[in-house]
C-alpha cells in the first residue's frame, strides 16, 4: 500500500507539473535524462530524455569525442553514415531518443541532450533570451573481446559445444547459456571457458545458441546447431465440402528455416503446384509454415494425396496430407436417415395396430346388458302381482 501511495502521489505530481507548464509561460526542464552506458564495438546504444516548458520546447542532440580537442557537434538524423536515428515527438511534452548502430572505438564521448522553448534559440544573429538546458550522458564504448567457439553443430549425440573469451572487459563473474529466450545453464565461476552438452542432435534440439560472459558489458558468443527440416502435416488428413476452399497446412520445427517449399498433386507420381495453378491453387509459405488454398474443390478431380516438400541449407524433408470432398448434401443424409428410420416405424405400428384382434369385450358393452336383466325381472314381478289380485 504504501509503495502505490508514493506511485500515485509522483503521477499526481507530474501531472501537476505538466499542466503547470502547459498553463503559463515557463522555461523548458527535463523530466528524465540519458543514462551512461559502457558498450562493446559493433554493439548499439540507445539515449533517451523528455523535457517540459511552454511552449512545448524544442530537443536536440549533440556530441563531443573523448579526444582533448573535440569539439561538439549537433547530430542529425541519419547522420555518421546513417548509423545515427532520432526519434521525436512534440505532443504534450517533447521526447527524443537518439540511437548509433554498429558501434565503434570512436564513438566513445559525451552525448548531450539539449532543450530550449525560447523563439530565438536558432536565430544566427539573435542571441536567446533563455539559454539551452543541458542533460549529459558518457557512453563508453570498448573493443568487443574474442570468443572463440566451437563448429557449428550438424549431427552426432553427447556433443560439447563450447566458448572461449580473451580479452575480457571486466573481471568474468558468471557464465550462462542461452537457447532462443530461454536460460538453459548456469554458474558463477570466473572461468574463461564455457561449455554446454548436447544429448542428441535433432529437429528438437537444432538452433542458436548463446554464450554469455558475465562482463561489464556482456560479452557474447554464438553457436549453430543446424539439421535438414523435419517437415510434418498439421492434420494428416483433411476434409470438404464441394465448391467451398480447402486448406492444406505443413510445419517445419528445425533449424535453420525452410528457405524452400514446394507442393506436389500424387498421381502417377508427384505433380508440381505452382501458385495460381488453375485460377484455385495459392501457396502460401513463410519460414517454417507452408499453407496450399485449394478454391472451388472439385469433388471429382480435387480428393487424393498432396505432398509438401521443405528444403534449407542442410537437406530436405516433405510429409503427405489426405484430401476428401465431400458432396454438398452430405450433411443431409444423417438427418434424412433418422427421418426413413421415424417413417418406418410409424408403418410398422400402424400395420400392427390395423391387424391385432380383441382378447375380450370392452366393458361399456357389459355396462349395456345390466339393464336389460332388471327389465326381465320387473316384468316378473308385476305377472305375480297380477295372479294374486286375481
Amino acid at each position: 500500500m504504501a509503495v502505490r501511495g508514493v506511485v500515485v502521489a509522483a503521477a499526481a505530481a507530474l501531472g501537476a507539473l505538466l499542466c503547470l507548464a502547459r498553463g503559463a509561460a515557463g522555461a523548458a526542464g527535463f523530466i528524465k535524462s540519458p543514462l551512461s552506458q559502457k558498450k562493446l564495438t559493433e554493439d548499439s546504444v540507445e539515449l533517451h530524455c523528455e523535457a517540459i516548458g511552454s511552449p512545448i520546447p524544442e530537443i536536440q542532440w549533440w556530441f563531443e569525442g573523448a579526444e582533448p580537442n573535440e569539439t561538439a557537434v549537433q547530430l542529425w538524423d541519419g547522420a555518421w553514415q546513417d548509423r545515427v536515428a532520432i526519434n521525436a515527438t512534440y505532443k504534450q511534452h517533447s521526447t527524443s531518443t537518439i540511437s548509433v548502430t554498429n558501434l565503434t572505438l570512436n564513438d566513445s564521448g559525451t552525448y548531450e541532450c539539449r532543450a530550449s522553448n525560447d523563439p530565438n534559440r536558432n536565430h544566427l544573429s539573435k542571441s536567446p533570451k533563455v539559454k539551452w538546458i543541458r542533460s549529459q550522458a558518457n557512453v563508453i564504448v570498448l573493443e568487443r573481446p574474442i570468443i572463440s567457439v566451437s563448429q557449428d553443430v550438424t549431427e552426432g549425440s553427447d556433443l560439447v559445444i563450447s566458448c572461449n573469451i580473451s580479452g575480457a572487459p571486466t573481471e568474468i563473474k558468471g557464465h550462462y547459456w542461452m537457447k532462443g529466450n530461454t536460460k538453459i545453464q548456469s554458474d558463477d565461476t570466473s572461468a574463461d571457458f564455457t561449455s554446454y552438452m548436447l544429448e542428441k542432435v535433432d529437429h528438437e534440439s537444432s538452433g542458436e545458441y548463446s554464450c554469455f560472459f558475465e562482463t561489464t558489458p556482456l560479452s557474447k558468443g554464438t553457436v549453430l546447431v543446424k539439421v535438414r527440416p523435419y517437415v510434418v502435416a498439421y492434420k494428416k488428413s483433411e476434409q470438404g465440402n464441394e465448391k467451398d476452399a480447402g486448406v492444406l497446412v505443413c510445419k517445419s520445427s528445425s533449424y535453420p528455416p525452410v528457405t524452400q517449399w514446394s507442393w506436389f498433386k500424387m498421381v502417377d507420381g508427384p505433380q508440381p503446384i505452382v501458385n495460381g495453378t488453375e485460377d484455385r491453387f495459392f501457396i502460401k509459405s513463410d519460414g517454417n509454415k507452408t499453407e496450399l488454398r485449394i478454391l472451388d474443390l472439385d469433388i471429382e478431380k480435387d480428393p487424393g494425396e498432396y505432398r509438401c516438400n521443405g528444403t534449407n541449407e542442410m537437406g530436405e524433408d516433405s510429409a503427405i496430407v489426405v484430401l476428401r470432398v465431400r458432396s454438398r448434401l452430405a450433411a443431409l443424409w444423417p438427418f434424412l436417415g433418422i427421418v426413413a428410420e421415424v417413417l418406418v416405424l410409424v408403418t410398422i405400428i400402424f400395420i400392427y395396430e390395423k391387424r391385432r384382434k380383441p382378447d375380450e369385450v370392452p366393458d361399456d358393452e357389459d355396462g349395456g346388458s345390466a339393464p336389460l336383466k332388471s327389465n326381465a325381472a320387473n316384468h316378473k314381478d308385476q305377472n305375480v302381482r297380477q295372479r294374486n289380485t286375481n
